[in-house]
Formats: C-alpha cells, sequence, structure tokens
C-alpha cells in the first residue's frame, strides 16, 4: 500500500501509487529547452554580406603575457608603466587616508563630552 501526507489534516493517508510518486504542488519532471547562453557567442560585427564575422580589435593576450613574464625587477603590479602606479599610489593613498580617519573618530568617541 502506498502513503501520502494530507494537506488538509496533515497526517499520511493511503493512495494511489500516481498520487504517492508525485506530491502535492510538485509536477513530473519533463525536460525543459536550455535557453540561450548569453556569452557563448563572440562580439563581432555583421558584415554587409552577412556571412563575415570581424572581430572588434586585435588579440593582445600574447603582447601582454610577454610583458609580464619579463624578468626585470618590477613587480606584476606596476609592469605597465604610469596608469599602474598611479592607480597603486592612489589605492595606498585612500587606504592609509581611511586608516587615519577610522582612528581620528575612534579617538574622539572615546572622549567624553563636556
Amino acid at each position: 500500500m502506498y502513503y501520502k501526507l494530507s494537506g488538509i489534516t496533515q497526517r499520511l493517508t493511503g493512495s494511489a501509487p500516481s498520487t504517492a510518486y508525485t506530491p502535492q504542488g510538485l509536477k513530473p519532471a519533463t525536460p525543459v529547452q536550455p535557453k540561450t547562453m548569453v556569452f557563448a557567442t563572440p562580439t563581432k560585427l555583421v558584415s554587409e554580406s552577412g556571412s563575415v564575422v570581424e572581430y572588434l580589435g586585435a588579440n593582445k593576450v600574447p603582447d601582454l603575457q610577454r610583458l609580464f613574464q619579463l624578468s626585470d625587477g618590477i613587480p606584476v603590479h606596476l609592469k605597465r608603466g604610469v596608469p599602474d602606479k598611479l592607480l597603486y599610489r592612489t589605492t595606498m593613498a585612500l587606504t592609509i587616508g581611511g586608516a587615519m580617519y577610522c582612528l581620528v573618530a575612534l579617538y574622539m568617541a572615546a572622549q567624553p563630552r563636556k
């Protein structure tokens, strides 16, 4: 004999095999067509002919690999020159400034009010 949970009495009741294997609120699994992937296609321009795919930009990966693999003593996060130095120094200044601001706020919070 098969049992299922009754939604009204919240107790087990006898049932047929088909209803016991498909509980209330659940439907039997049916295959669903998957949606098309958003990022599966490359960024491309369709030319006037419609069949030729032209990619935007050139492949810069080999050049960047050569640049980053040079053993010239410069850290990896500074290899690309001025923009990297500017970004690094700005990040460090904001970090140090934020830490100082936290210490000042903590000092002001620790002082009693007059």
